[in-house]
């Protein structure tokens, strides 16, 4: 499109000189107009250059305006080009299949320069002012997207900052979040690349899982220190409280969630918070949910959360090592753990190993 300091470019197309002549006469003191008598000469032409607007003849040998407005059409550099058709045909039919292309607008042979130079100049005003809205248009959704970035950014960042202050109240570093979220990551990653019937899941659920094993343990905030940070081993009382942690958590996301019906990652917060020590054999707690009925991101976090807890030391116990803890789980699938998502495990040893070794 011409700067707002230059004359903006009309191509004309006609294979009848006098129009063309006609035309040139008409526009040359307002515009630049670059004059073709083929469709083949203009295309070649804006190859490599560019027009504000574009006269062009319906009925030309070889290649007919109808040919030139569907090789325009078809082009995104050139389709934004606004098209006059001139014709001197007076078939309804033309006209509507001219403008069905693409054209902007129609006009019979011979014209009236008056008309001419009236219907340019509003088509060109049009065209400028389309360009100004999309400028617009992109302007504000680039501001949309920083702002949305922002706000994203925010929210990770506070979901970060709750999940390390409930972990902090069970563990002295905080890195149980970073590895149990690596964990979680690692099988959810898995399911994405390789679906099968049952595991099926989305990119945006692959990240939900992940990003919401944070809050795991969210529940272990309301729980007592002389329980939740006692040195030894628990009484049965005292393990009784321990859990209702989950209940606890559920409790907290609970309203976050009515609050954000349409919140996928709060939804699967809830779920795992909720869900995590529930046993696929049904011996689990809360609810003693069994199999398919916990949900899958709730069966990902209990393999994440107990594999980290035995390769982490406690007061009342040593680490177990990597190999021991994963004979562990292998062990307990179908008892503790799905055996499906302990088959991924199984595909992924290594990766288990680096993360409990990084951290």
């Amino acid at each position: 499109m011409a700067g707002s300091d230059q004359k903006s470019i009309v191509l004309t197309i006609d294979d009848d000189p006098i129009i063309l002549n006609s035309v040139l006469s008409t526009l040359k003191q307002e515009y630049s107009v670059r004059p073709f008598t083929s469709g083949e000469s203009a295309l070649k032409f804006l190859e490599n250059n560019m027009a504000d607007l574009v006269l062009l003849d319906y009925n030309m040998p070889q290649m007919s305006g109808f040919d030139v407005l569907r090789i325009l059409q078809a082009d995104s550099r050139l389709r934004q080009i606004p098209v006059i058709f001139l014709t001197g045909s007076v078939n309804g039919e033309d006209e509507i299949e001219a403008l069905e292309l693409g054209a902007m607008d129609y006009l019979l042979k011979p014209f009236k320069p008056k008309s001419l130079l009236t219907r340019v100049h509003l088509q060109l005003e049009l065209y400028k002012y389309r360009h100004h809205l999309e400028a617009l248009v992109a302007e504000k959704t680039q501001q949309l997207l920083q702002i949305n970035r922002r706000l994203e950014m925010r929210d990770k960042i506070t979901l970060d900052l709750l999940a390390r202050a409930s972990d902090l109240r069970d563990h002295d570093t905080g890195t149980h979040i970073m590895r149990t979220t690596g964990y979680a990551r690692i099988i959810a990653e898995d399911l994405l690349a390789n679906p099968t019937e049952g595991y099926i899941i989305t990119e945006s659920q692959c990240e939900d899982i992940t990003e919401s094993m944070k809050l795991h343990d969210i529940g272990k905030i309301a729980m007592p220190d002389q329980v939740l940070l006692k040195p030894g081993r628990l009484t049965d009382e005292e393990f009784e409280i321990i859990k209702s942690h989950p209940l606890h958590g559920c409790e907290m996301l609970r309203d976050a969630v009515k609050e954000l019906e349409d919140d996928s990652l709060l939804k699967v917060a809830l779920d795992i918070a909720y869900s995590h020590h529930e046993k696929w054999d049904g011996t689990g707690y809360p609810c003693r949910l069994k199999g398919t009925d916990i949900p899958l991101s709730a069966r990902v976090s209990a393999i994440a959360d107990v594999f980290d807890a035995l390769t982490s030391s406690r007061p009342y116990k040593k680490a177990f090592s990597c190999e021991d803890a994963l004979e562990i789980l292998y062990k307990d699938a179908g008892t503790h753990f799905d055996p499906y998502l302990i088959s991924v495990v199984k595909r992924h040893e290594q990766d288990f190993v680096n993360i409990a070794n990084q951290n």
